[in-house]
């Protein structure tokens, strides 16, 4: 698989962004709405926006659960901030009726970093990505809690696990995509080539 289809979750979000990134990461990008575009990309990148928004119009959509069904059958998928929180098995701090996608044994915290003018960049080593630490962009990010036993800390700030991995799914607290470095994505690239 040269050149893997990658959707997009275009329910709300920085889509373009996740586009540019795939793009120069060597993947053709396409947008999700519905049930039928899920169907037809081999991996899901879901993106940093607003997560309670994203839930409910996930569920609007007739989405959530052919997401849900799709994690659990394999499709490899990433998350970034907002998508971080959809792809945890339990997110501390819910809104009401706010639901996940699951797939990673982490427990997450919204916001955890602060508002939206507490806004910040890092310099991150990961593992899995390499040419040297990585410019994480934190926009009222997330952080993880606490991991299962299945679950790698790919990155940590601050003490606290920023990017991680589990199996088919990667997560990240932070914006890859908004930094015009494509080497996240490129990892998360090879995960869907190497599902072939």
């Amino acid at each position: 698989m040269s050149n893997p289809v990658i959707g997009v979750l275009a329910l709300q979000g920085d889509v373009r962004e996740h586009f540019a990134a795939l793009a120069g990461a060597g993947a053709e990008a396409r947008t999700v709405r519905r049930p039928e575009e899920l169907a037809a990309v081999d991996g899901l990148v879901i993106p940093g926006g607003e997560s309670t928004t994203i839930s409910k119009l996930a569920t609007a959509f007739g989405l959530l659960e052919p997401l849900r069904e799709r994690v659990r059958a394999g499709m490899p998928a990433y998350g970034s901030c907002a998508g971080m929180i959809m792809l945890a098995d339990k997110i501390l701090d819910p809104r009401s009726g706010q639901e996940t996608v699951g797939g990673i044994d982490m427990i997450v915290r919204r916001n955890a970093f602060g508002r939206q003018n507490e806004s910040f960049e890092a310099s991150l080593d990961m593992a899995d990505v390499e040419g040297g630490p990585v410019e994480g962009v934190f926009i009222r990010a997330p952080w993880v809690e606490s991991t299962g036993a299945g679950v790698r800390i790919l990155a940590r700030y601050d003490g606290h696990p920023v990017a991680v991995r589990q199996g088919r799914l990667l997560a990240t607290s932070f914006h890859p995509e908004l930094t015009g470095d494509h080497r996240v994505h490129g990892a998360f690239v090879q995960m869907v080539r190497a599902e072939g």
